[in-house]
């Protein structure tokens, strides 16, 4: 597996491979990549296996970033040695969504969601980076600049030749002012969570009133990950803390000896979709670091590796001006469709409730909305054909909901009043 110790053997690597380059080699032969989380690792390993000269700098390599590390059917489908890989992530067959009333809806899932700690699936993609041929530098980058034939990286002490540079630094990315303009506070949610010790089954996920986002559970190998997330504008990184810890005690969790971790998601307006670039003159960017994250669950891993297979297919095409167009034909229009639902996703109501308590009591009551939901947290279902799958299941989710609801009433009454949650697929 990929370690620190592995990258400082290969600076040297750089300079040979540098001073051996005819000056006139086209541009494209020789790619920096900026960053090694999931997008610059796996577009370092489809570069290099081609043949490219391609040099992955990241300051901190194979480590625990803090974030849910689930891997959605949809991806495992899609990139195969991702579930075949003999590495440490845990499988979740289960999902259980809890409303801002505490209600809950429990479901199983038909394509389980794999979960990796980040630090395993960035050593895993980094490895496959490193096999394929592709020259790892322990290197944090501060400044870049234009030279004769193209690119000058700077780290703290130094200096590195480019043709082409691909950023893939995350959200938190200080280099993107040397390529395009700043985005604003608006188009970013704000994570903060703990790594809490103990095992469990389940992905759980509850939507609170007034939040722009959710707090979560997602189970691991030997622990969980247990955050919240929620947008910029109108919250405190403290408040939802506080309301992170105080869900967590409700559900009996204790906090000692867990890590602390806060960080930024990209969460595009559809403004910033639209016209934000994210690729140039010799440089292109992926994964977060573009703001390719699904606004309404966060989940960024899946759009991270398309997006590096997208620019890499562009680049050894000999043709990187391609790269937007493609993007803007392939997952574009679902990040714009999920940037336009989620704030009435979030904020809106519907037949005078929350949507978020709505669509909790659906899933309950509903075996069609149930397999729905199954379907959106397994990346099964794309937002382009939801409203059409809506319209068409209405009458079975319907007549469903409304069954259950009289089983409800009955089971209140002989309850003496108490609000029991009977419907199938549920845990009360």
């Amino acid at each position: 597996m990929f370690d620190a110790r592995t990258a400082s053997i290969e600076r040297e690597t750089w300079r040979t491979s540098c001073l051996s380059n005819d000056a006139a080699m086209p541009c494209l032969k020789t790619i920096a990549i900026v960053g090694g989380g999931p997008a610059g690792a796996f577009a370092a390993a489809e570069l290099a296996r081609a043949g490219r000269n391609v040099f992955l700098f990241d300051e901190k390599l194979a480590w625990e970033k803090p974030c849910g590390g689930g891997l959605t059917h949809k991806a495992i489908l899609r990139w195969p040695f991702l579930g075949d890989a003999q590495v440490e992530r845990k499988w979740i067959h289960h999902c259980e969504l809890i409303a801002p009333s505490g209600r809950k809806a429990f479901f199983q899932l038909e394509h389980p969601v794999a979960i990796f700690s980040r630090k395993t699936l960035n050593g895993l993609l980094l490895e496959r980076a490193r096999q394929a041929g592709a020259v790892i530098l322990n290197q944090r980058i501060v400044q870049a600049e234009r030279s004769a034939n193209g690119w000058t990286l700077s780290s703290a002490s130094e200096s590195y030749d480019a043709g082409f540079v691909v950023l893939a630094t995350g959200a938190r990315n200080s280099l993107r002012s040397y390529f395009s303009r700043p985005l604003g506070p608006e188009n970013f949610m704000v994570a903060a969570g703990y790594y809490v010790p103990g095992v469990r089954s389940a992905i759980q996920i509850k939507f609170v009133q007034g939040l722009h986002g959710y707090l979560w559970i997602f189970p691991r190998a030997h622990h969980c990950s247990a955050g919240i997330c929620g947008r910029m504008l109108g919250r405190s990184t403290a408040g939802m803390r506080k309301l992170l810890e105080d869900w967590l005690r409700q559900l009996g969790i204790g906090l000692s000896g867990a890590q602390f971790y806060a960080h930024l998601i990209p969460s595009l307006t559809s403004e910033s979709l639209r016209c934000a670039p994210f690729c140039g003159d010799g440089w292109a960017m992926i994964g977060d670091t573009a703001g390719f994250v699904d606004a309404v669950t966060g989940e960024g891993i899946f759009y991270a590796l398309r997006s590096a297979e997208l620019l890499s297919q562009a680049l050894l095409a000999e043709s990187p001006q391609s790269y937007p167009t493609t993007v803007k034909h392939d997952f574009l229009p679902e990040l714009g469709l999920a940037s336009r639902i989620a704030d009435r996703f979030y904020a809106g109501d519907w037949m005078g409730k929350n949507v978020t308590e709505q669509i909790v009591q659906l899933t309950a009551r509903s075996e069609h909305f149930r397999h729905l939901m199954r379907d959106l947290v397994s990346g099964a279902q794309e937002y382009s054909d939801l409203r059409q799958r809506l319209y068409r299941s209405l009458p079975a989710i319907a007549g469903e909901a409304l069954a259950a609801s009289i089983c409800d009433g009955g089971a209140q009454i002989a309850g003496n009043g108490q609000d029991r949650w009977v419907g199938a697929g549920n845990r009360t």
